[in-house]
């Protein structure tokens, strides 16, 4: 062996090795790291940036000295809780709520939320919390039965503007919009290095396809590609970095590998359903196919709100829709 190939071969012993203790390491770190307030579970995933699992979709919480701003409010229900766990947190006063899209789950605290907090701007925007997203999380909203207009964006970006950018804690927050539909946005804290990705990943289940947002399969695939751009892959130094986190609607914290791997999987259903279409397959046919088979195991689901036969037939509705265009 010569000197260099026993350089070369030493390298990627250590790298490995050093994967291995950063890994071990991380494990018998990950419960300290984890807090109980209430029914939700308190997670850190950066200094600054902390996600609250068990009440609704994830929720994501940035803090610093100007204040803290949350991500998705929750369910209405929930709220008392979601207060307290931001409490202890920091007890610094909340600033901004913003939406990822118009989903019961992400807007039923909205209300509550905002009027704990307070506002960074003078009246007559009045004591409370800034609520903001995009336009269109207004326009599902008004659709919403009894829902109180205490809850609609104070603040919004309208649908020529693909995003807007604010300076908060010392770090740029980008909202973007998201192609999977019209109400849904990404959520970039540049500086931490984490996004929220709203119902455009999902850890636990297939891509929610919601028509009746503007929602379509193509516009998931784009979303995701979308979100592809915006997070870092943790390589080459994997032992030094960790990549974004992404965080997900439902589900652990994600890196863009996985993403990587959820667009394939979202892909590769589409046009196996697409080439079913082709060959004039009705489709209860192609739900006794099971196109989405091998990946039932991990995101599928025969029961629930949202069922895998349920996402099979929202691809097939998408694409016949698509073709009528």
């Amino acid at each position: 062996m010569t000197q260099v190939t026993r350089a070369l071969v030493h390298r990627v012993v250590a790298a490995a090795l050093s994967v291995v203790v950063l890994g071990v390491l991380g494990a018998m770190a990950a419960p300290a790291a984890q807090a109980q307030s209430g029914d939700l579970t308190v997670v850190q995933v950066r200094q600054n940036f902390y996600m609250i699992v068990g009440d609704g979709e994830n929720i994501g919480v940035q803090v610093g000295h100007d204040g803290v701003v949350v991500v998705n409010a929750g369910t209405e229900a929930g709220v008392p809780d979601l207060l307290a766990a931001l409490k202890k947190i920091s007890p610094l006063p909340i600033r901004y709520v913003i939406d990822t899209s118009a989903d019961v789950d992400v807007v039923g605290g909205n209300a509550p939320v905002a009027a704990a907090g307070v506002t960074l701007f003078s009246p007559p925007k009045g004591p409370g919390a800034e609520i903001f997203g995009r336009a269109n999380v207004i326009e599902r909203l008004a659709e919403m039965s009894g829902y109180p207009t205490k809850g609609w964006p104070t603040d919004t970006y309208l649908p020529q503007e693909p995003s807007r950018t604010f300076y908060l804690n010392d770090e740029p927050v980008i909202v973007t919009h998201a192609a999977a539909g019209d109400s849904d946005s990404f959520v970039l804290f540049r500086r931490s290095d984490v996004v929220m990705a709203g119902d455009v990943l999902d850890m636990t289940r297939f891509p929610l396809i919601n028509a009746a947002d503007g929602g379509s399969i193509d516009g998931e695939i784009a979303a995701l590609d979308d979100l592809l751009q915006i997070a870092v892959p943790p390589s080459p130094l994997i032992y030094e970095y960790d990549g974004t986190s992404v965080i997900p609607a439902h589900g652990r914290v994600a890196d863009q590998w996985e993403v990587v791997d959820y667009r394939d999987m979202v892909v590769i259903i589409r046009d196996t359903i697409a080439d079913m279409m082709r060959r004039h397959m009705t489709l209860e046919q192609i739900e006794a196919a099971d196109p989405a088979q091998a990946y039932e195991p991990r995101f599928g689901s025969s029961t629930g709100p949202w069922t895998t036969n349920m996402f099979v037939a929202a691809v097939y509705h998408s694409l016949q829709a698509a073709k009528k265009k």
